[in-house]
């Protein structure tokens, strides 16, 4: 039996020939008025043109208006900068020269000599920053000015001028300070003529004393009673400052010496306790018995 069916209509086609007759004709129409838009205004590209040139000219001129004036501004400057260091120069320049024709007005003039009491440092100028250029030693005589500044004055050395601290001269010339004394020492020759007799120590004790102090020519040794007469004790015969030189030159030796222990102005040192120093002694009556007229010392 035979069945009915229905064939399925397909979307209608256009033919190419077609499409492109339409496209073609779309153009046509857009060119046909812009033809027309383009014609019915004929100054719109002037127009444009104009403005175009008046926006640039104005710019070109904006730029060359401000320019030229930035650039003189920057020279201006620079030589403004430029003529103020010189100036500055040639200012340092001439208060340069003015302090060299003072300077040499001073050293020409100059007619006071001093003496200096302190060996003073020589400084190029009175500022703080100045250079040192030396020494001058103390009781030298030297030319001043009369100029100062700063805590120093100026002084004349070999022609130049000087710098130094100021309150240091006198008017005449300071008597030197005397030489300290020489401490004492072991070793030294006894050449007075001395002697004494007794163990080996008090020998060493007697040679040290009489070379150190050869003013001292009077010495006690043997007598009949105690460390004495076993030849160990020694009396040297010296009073006051000089006695406490003797004592004091005896106990810093003690070890070389031999010495058990001192006695002098009634005080006594001895080895034991010598970390006490000198210690007072209580009274025994005469000056020979507290020791003011002598230095005893005993030895091992």
């Amino acid at each position: 039996m035979a069945k009915h069916r229905h064939k399925r209509e397909t979307n209608a086609r256009i033919p190419k020939p077609i499409q492109v007759a339409g496209s073609v004709a779309v153009m046509a129409t857009v060119s046909a008025v812009s033809l027309g838009v383009l014609t019915a205004n004929p100054r719109t590209d002037d127009l444009l043109v104009a403005s175009s040139s008046t926006a640039s000219t104005s710019i070109s001129a904006a730029a060359a208006t401000e320019g030229p004036v930035e650039r003189t501004d920057i020279v201006s400057r620079s030589k403004s900068r430029l003529e103020g260091r010189q100036a500055a120069r040639k200012a340092a320049e001439r208060e340069e020269r003015q302090e060299q024709r003072a300077t040499l007005v001073a050293i020409k003039r100059a007619d006071t000599k001093m003496w200096t009491t302190e060996e003073l440092n020589l400084w190029s100028g009175p500022e703080k920053d100045a250079q040192k250029l030396g020494l001058l030693d103390d009781l030298e005589k030297v030319l001043l000015t009369g100029r100062k500044d700063n805590g120093r004055v100026e002084v004349v050395v070999n022609g130049k001028s000087r710098w130094v601290s100021a309150g240091y001269f006198a008017e005449s010339k300071p008597k030197p300070e005397p030489a300290e004394p020489e401490e004492p020492t072991l070793g030294g020759a006894c050449t007075n003529g001395s002697a004494v007799s007794g163990q080996p120590n008090i020998l060493e004790v007697h040679r040290a004393v009489c070379a150190a102090f050869p003013e001292i020519t009077s010495y006690g040794t043997y007598r009949g009673d105690g460390e004495h007469a076993q030849g160990i004790a020694i009396d040297i015969m010296v009073t006051g400052e000089r006695g406490w030189q003797v004592a004091n030159f005896l106990r810093d030796n003690y070890s070389a010496l031999g010495i058990s222990y001192i006695i002098f102005s009634q005080n006594i040192w001895s080895v034991d306790r010598g970390g006490e120093g000198w210690r007072g002694m209580s009274d025994r009556g005469s000056t020979t018995a507290n020791h003011y007229d002598h230095v005893h010392v005993t030895t091992y």
